[in-house]
């Protein structure tokens, strides 16, 4: 049961990074955004009616990523615990 926790708390906190650090990649580019309308005057393109920011993807799709990556870590915190342990 322990592993199971563990291998919750790290899929988890990886899930927290990735999702944490897309964010902050996205807050950065826009706070560093600067238009430059003077070099772009001669081309003109019809503009959108809409904005969206990010992406958009199934929650299934986090689920998913979220189970499998449950299950890859506790196999690897099972076979680390089973090559440390004292030998008879």
């Amino acid at each position: 049961m322990k592993t199971f926790i563990q291998s919750l708390a790290v899929s988890s906190g990886l899930h927290l990074i990735f999702l944490f650090g897309t964010f902050l990649i996205g807050y950065i580019k826009t706070r560093n955004y600067q238009p430059d309308p003077a070099n772009h005057w001669e081309n003109i393109n019809t503009l959108q009616n809409e904005v969206a920011f990010g992406f958009s993807v199934s929650p299934l799709f986090f689920l998913f990523t979220f189970i499998g990556l449950t299950v890859l870590s506790g196999l690897v915190l099972l076979f680390y615990k089973k090559k440390n342990e004292p030998s008879l």
